[in-house]
C-alpha cells in the first residue's frame, strides 16, 4: 500500500511548520507529502521550500485556485493508491497515519473517516469548539468524514468524480460526502485517528469561519442531506433566519400590544439558557459556559449573513 498525504494551504505561515513536523514524524511513513498552495502572500511557500531542502518526499505546487480544486490537484499529482488528507491549521497525532490507513488492509473499505480534537488554551476557544465542530460524544456510525482527517483510495476519488469544484468554501467537503453517501461507498470510522485542530483566537475570526461555512452550504443548494433531515446545514440556517424574523416581529408588534414584550423576554431567556447549557454539557466549567450566549448571537449573525449571501449570489 503506497500512501500519499495531500494538503492544501493559503497564507498558513503560522501553522504549516507544526503540521509538516507532525507528518514527518509519523509512526507510519507516507511515501510523499503533496502540498498545493493557492497563492500565499505570506511566508508559507518559503517555509515549505525550507522543508523540501531536507525532505525530498515533499512536493509543492503553486496554483491560484479554490480549495476544492487544490484538493483535486494534489490527489491527481499524488502517486499513492491511498490518499490521506488533512488541513493546514491541524497537527497530526503520531499514530494518525497508521490508524487512518489500517482499515484499507482488508480491501473492503473505500474511505476512512478519522476524527479531530479541537484545541485551545483559553475558555473562549473551548466554547467556540461547540459551534465549530463535532464533540467526541457525537462521534458515531453516522459521523461524516472531514477533510481535516480522512483517507480514501485514489480509485474511489476517480469513481465519484473528485471534490466538486463548482462550490466554494467548506461546501466541497459536504458535497463530496453527499456523493459518497449517494453512491453507497463503504466508510470506515476510526475515532482515534486524530489530528488536533486549533480554534480561532478572536470572535471576529470565529464569525468569519461560520460565515464561510454558511455561505458555502447555501451556494451548494443541498437542502436535505441523506440521513440528516431537518438537521441538514441549510435547513438549520433557515431556522436561524426564521427565528430572528419571529423575534423582530414580536418586538415590532409589542409596541401596539405590550404583553407581547413579556413573551419575547421569556423566549430570549430560554434561548440564552439553552446556549449556556449546550456548552456546559461539554465542559462543565463556568469560565467556558459563560461565553455561550455571546457566541450564540455571534454565530447566528454570521449564519444569517452567510446563508443570505450564498442564496443571493451566483455560482462561479
Amino acid at each position: 500500500m503506497n500512501i500519499s498525504i495531500c494538503i492544501t494551504a493559503l497564507n498558513e505561515e503560522g501553522t504549516i511548520a507544526p503540521l509538516l513536523d507532525s507528518l514527518l514524524n509519523q509512526s507510519k511513513k507516507a511515501q510523499e507529502i503533496v502540498i498545493v498552495d493557492a497563492g500565499s502572500t505570506d511566508k508559507t511557500q518559503e517555509i515549505i521550500r525550507h522543508y523540501q531542502k531536507k525532505h525530498g518526499d515533499i512536493k509543492l505546487l503553486i496554483e491560484k485556485c479554490s480549495r476544492a480544486k487544490g484538493r483535486n490537484l494534489s490527489i491527481e499529482i499524488a502517486k499513492g493508491d491511498v490518499i490521506a488528507i488533512t488541513d493546514a491549521g491541524c497537527v497530526a497525532d503520531i499514530d494518525w497515519l497508521k490508524k487512518i490507513t489500517a482499515p484499507f488492509v482488508t480491501g473492503r473499505v473505500d474511505v476512512v473517516a478519522g476524527f479531530y480534537k479541537m484545541v485551545s488554551d483559553d475558555s473562549l476557544g473551548k466554547a467556540m469548539s461547540v459551534f465549530l465542530g463535532v464533540m467526541p460524544r457525537k462521534f458515531d456510525v453516522n459521523f461524516l468524514p472531514s477533510t481535516r482527517s480522512i483517507a480514501l483510495t485514489k480509485k474511489i476519488w476517480v469513481d465519484v468524480g473528485g471534490f466538486p469544484e463548482n462550490v466554494e468554501g467548506t461546501a466541497e467537503d459536504t458535497m463530496f460526502n453527499y456523493k459518497l453517501i449517494k453512491e453507497g461507498i463503504k466508510i470506515s470510522r476510526v475515532k482515534d485517528a486524530i489530528v488536533e485542530w486549533g480554534m480561532p483566537k478572536t470572535i471576529k475570526s470565529f464569525q468569519l469561519k461560520i460565515y464561510n461555512y454558511a455561505k458555502g452550504d447555501a451556494k451548494s443548494k443541498l437542502w436535505i442531506f441523506p440521513g440528516k433531515g431537518l438537521t441538514s446545514h441549510n435547513i438549520k440556517a433557515l431556522f436561524v433566519l426564521l427565528r430572528y424574523m419571529l423575534g423582530t416581529s414580536l418586538l415590532i408588534y409589542s409596541i401596539k400590544f405590550p404583553p407581547l414584550l413579556t413573551y419575547l423576554v421569556i423566549l430570549l431567556f430560554a434561548y440564552f439558557y439553552w446556549s449556556f447549557r449546550k456548552i456546559q454539557n461539554s465542559f462543565g466549567d463556568w469560565r467556558v459556559t459563560v461565553w455561550g450566549p455571546i457566541l450564540q448571537i455571534a454565530s447566528d449573525i454570521s449564519v444569517i449573513r452567510g446563508f443570505l449571501s450564498g442564496i443571493l449570489s451566483k455560482n462561479d
